[in-house]
This record gives structure tokens, sequence and C-alpha cells, in this order.
């Protein structure tokens, strides 16, 4: 017992940290069709490894017909019993929502404070927004954006801007995946050539080595790739705890 460096508080805070929702982010860069089939799988690969998922989905409006978050902000009670269960994977519209929570006003705990309240009964609350709004709601958030290139027209160009306006604004350093096909998953960041001028330009323009993850998004849930667990498991190690009284107790 002597050796013991902490005291039973400052332990049992940690655990609750440990149990506390984490907060994971994916940049949208106006690539859908190759964004969206690696979301929904990662989100799949979160609940096979044991979480439950609400995705706040930046890219879709709320309204009466589709509430979402700006309706959960105005009346949390919508958000229903704590004490029962959340569905395994829930996708909820917060296009409103998430500008509202980056308005330039006094917040205690930053722009994810209220989030804290509304999504303790989840395990992992998945951000999906475009860049800007990214480097508005998660400044020194320690979070590493997920980053996606598919074989699709324009999809690293409009990645290097996504990239940029991260790393300039608020320092925010994506994790990227690369979409690829079967064969070659080995060799796929160096043959994959939208990749290679994507790290090309953000090495010589941005001073950035950005390294590149294979990923396989499109997959029978019966036989899900080792790749995608190891990109849930990145995202996991580098994801926010979204505790209340760390919330309640900051500034």
């Amino acid at each position: 017992m002597l050796d013991m460096g902490v005291n039973q508080g400052a332990g049992l805070h940690r655990i609750a940290l440990q149990a506390a929702p984490r907060v994971m982010a994916v940049a949208s860069h106006g690539q859908q069709q190759g964004e969206l089939p690696l979301l929904w799988s990662l989100c799949a690969t979160l609940v096979d490894l044991g979480h439950s998922v609400a995705v706040l989905d930046a890219t879709t409006v709320e309204s009466a017909d589709n509430p979402g978050l700006a309706q959960l902000l105005d009346d949390a009670q919508l958000q229903g019993d704590e004490n029962s269960a959340p569905l395994s994977w829930s996708v909820i519209p917060a296009a409103m929502g998430l500008a509202q929570l980056c308005q330039p006003m006094a917040r205690p705990g930053g722009p994810l404070a209220p989030l804290s309240e509304l999504f303790q009964r989840f395990g992992v609350v998945v951000i999906y927004a475009q860049a800007g709004l990214l480097a508005d709601l998660l400044p020194d958030s320690g979070i590493e954006p997920l980053l996606t290139v598919a074989p699709v027209k324009m999809s690293a160009v409009t990645a290097y801007q996504a990239l940029k306006q991260m790393l300039l604004n608020t320092r925010l350093r994506p994790t990227m995946a690369a979409i690829v096909g079967e064969p070659a998953l080995n060799n796929a960041a160096a043959s994959h050539s939208p990749v290679t001028n994507l790290q090309h330009c953000a090495m010589t323009f941005l001073g950035y080595r950005l390294d590149a993850l294979a990923v396989r998004a499109l997959q029978p849930a019966e036989c899900r790739s080792d790749d995608m667990y190891r990109l849930a498991l990145r995202l996991l190690e580098n994801a926010m705890p979204l505790h209340r009284h760390q919330f309640m107790g900051s500034h």
C-alpha cells in the first residue's frame, strides 16, 4: 500500500474519465461518395468493439419533421430517460446545433460542454462536419479528425483544402484514410496516386508529413477487416473524454 502514488479520489476520477463518452471527428470535404461508406463502416466497427455510437451529422439540417441536436440543446428532456439504454448506433442531424455551439458567447467548459450532458449514455460521439466547423469546435482538443481520400475525382484536392484549414487554423492533425480496393493493401498508400499527390503537397506547402492508412470501406459485417479495426482503435486512442464534471469545473 505504501507504493501507491495517488489517493483513492484521483483513482476514481481516472475511472470516471475512462467511462465517459469519447469524442472523435470525421472531416467532410464534399466527397460523401467516399466519406459515408467509411463513416458507416467505422461506426459498425465501434459497435463491434462494444461502444454505442452517436453520430452528430453537420451535413444534415434539423427540422420539425427531422429533429436533431438543435432541438436537444433547446430541450434536453428530448434525449429521454438517462437510465435507459441507448441505441447501438444513432445518427442525429446536427448542422444547426453544432453551428449554435460555435457562437461567440461565454460558455464555461468550451463549445462541447453541452454535449457532456446530452450524450453521457453513449460510448462514442462522432462529429461529422466540414473542416472549418471542426476547427471552431475542437481547438486544443488533441483529437485527430479522420480525413478520407477516395479514388474519385477531386477527392485529393478537397482533402488538401480541408487539411490546410485544420492545420493552419487550429493545428488539428488529421488521421488520413485512403480508401482502396482489395488487392495490394500493404502498398496501397504508395501506389494510390491521389494519396501520393496529397502527401507531396502537404510536405511541400505545409511542411507536414501526412501518413496514410489504407482502408477497405465496403466490408460485410461478418468479415470486417483488420485495417478497419486498426483505424477505429487509432481514433479512439486520440478521442477526447466528454466528462460532465470535467466541463463543469473548467475555467
